[in-house]
């Protein structure tokens, strides 16, 4: 009876061990990256409101341009969605994994001096049901490597219809 309950005891282990093990591999970290003196930020447009949208016609998008007027490599990482509601993604070139609410990720979005970056940001007016109609607000944050701007911000607005 002894032999079982430990054995019991030492498969529960190894399964909480193992589960464990497994979803710290799953889970992403936040990028780190340091500043450059040399990196410099220019967002002509931080805010968009696509006016009335009906909940049952699609998701929305916009795309917003991120540039380096710097003469350093920028960098533009750790990007997050005030809503589940809400995606993320750099666009140009090799499109970037998508962004939401609660992404941790390790992608680092770096731009040459003179270049410039797309995001599109997607809204879902459908994802929160019948009851999502109204006026909404979301937003998009990501750092920078540039000392004088380290975070950047897009406004989203919009009245979801029925």
């Amino acid at each position: 009876m002894e032999n079982k309950f430990l054995i019991g005891i030492v498969a529960a282990s190894l399964l909480l061990l193992t589960g464990t093990i497994f979803l710290a591999s799953r889970i992403a970290t936040s990028a780190k990256v340091e500043m450059a003196e040399g990196a410099k930020v220019e967002v002509m447009e931080t805010a968009w409101d696509w006016g009335e949208i009906g909940i049952n016609d699609g998701k929305v998008e916009k795309e917003f341009e991120v540039k380096n007027i710097g003469s350093e490599i920028l960098k533009l990482f750790n990007v997050a969605t005030s809503c589940m509601c809400t995606t993320a993604q750099f666009v140009d070139g090799e499109p970037s994994p998508e962004f939401g609410m609660h992404t941790k990720s390790s992608y680092v979005k770096k731009i040459a001096p003179g270049e410039s970056a797309k995001i599109r940001v997607v809204f879902d007016p459908l994802f929160h049901g019948p009851e999502g109609i109204g006026p909404i607000t979301r937003q998009v944050t990501m750092m920078t490597n540039d000392p004088d701007e380290s975070q950047i911000s897009f406004m989203l607005t919009a009245v979801v219809r029925k």
